[in-house]
């Protein structure tokens, strides 16, 4: 990651907040993107506090201008952008939500963040990469809710699409030296991500469903984008990544 210039959305809390931290620490310099300020801030703070090199930004996912405004920080911070890392999401409304439950309002939510959210960032970073003429990387935030019957079968739904724009689009800029791949978490209730971070029976319980017997953290996730943004995954595109303690190898 050293010298690297990346875009990290949803990066005020979570998995966004861990991979900005680690990213960093890795010599990258990364435009924090979220959409409530303070949460941009506190990221910031916390890796300049490490030593790292951050650069805030308010953004949106759903609106187009806010990713393009994101990417450009990154060239106005770097001189250019290398890796995008699309992570900004959204869950079910309330845990336990069945699909006919759902309102055209939990739809378009859901839609807008975790599936046009991507498409922007996918968009606008391809389109930059392609000017920039030398490559580039994309990480997208899928789950595993978008290769197996979950439960949360809209949030499923956005998660599958996600998957399958990486695996489309890691198809046709292969040409252009672009990867694309996505990470795929299971159950990460200790982020507030979750409506259940403060539960100790909720998470207890997500340990248990997977087979090493451990909840998903945000550290884990940062890991393994961190790894699919990497050099050492120079061969890898179209790649859904599993980190899911074995749950979707049963």
């Amino acid at each position: 990651m050293q010298g690297k210039s990346v875009v990290i959305t949803g990066a005020g809390s979570g998995v966004g907040r861990a991979s900005a931290l680690l990213f960093t620490s890795e010599g990258a310099t990364v435009v924090c993107a979220d959409v409530i300020a303070e949460r941009v801030d506190e990221t910031v703070e916390l890796v300049t506090t490490n030593g790292g090199a951050a650069v805030p930004c308010v953004c949106d996912v759903t609106n187009e201008h806010d990713v393009r405004a994101a990417i450009d920080a990154a060239i106005e911070a770097s001189g250019r952008l290398d890796i995008m890392f699309n992570n900004a999401g959204v869950s079910t409304p309330r845990p336990g939500m069945v699909f006919e439950e759902h309102t055209d309002d939990d739809w378009d939510r859901l839609m807008g963040i975790n599936l046009r959210g991507v498409f922007y960032g996918m968009k606008q970073a391809v389109i930059t990469f392609k000017a920039q003429g030398d490559g580039g990387v994309i990480v997208n935030t899928g789950s595993v809710a978008g290769m197996v019957g979950w439960g949360g079968t809209v949030y499923g739904a956005t998660k599958g699409g996600v998957i399958q724009l990486t695996r489309g689009v890691a198809m046709e800029v292969a040409p252009h030296n672009i990867r694309v791949n996505c990470i795929c978490p299971a159950g990460m209730p200790t982020t507030n991500f979750s409506s259940n971070t403060s539960s100790e029976e909720i998470v207890n319980m997500v340990a248990s469903s997977h087979p090493l017997g451990r909840i998903i953290t945000p550290e884990d996730c940062a890991a393994a984008a961190l790894f699919l943004a990497s050099d050492e995954a120079a061969n890898l595109t179209g790649v859904a990544l599993p980190v899911d303690g074995g749950y979707i190898a049963r």
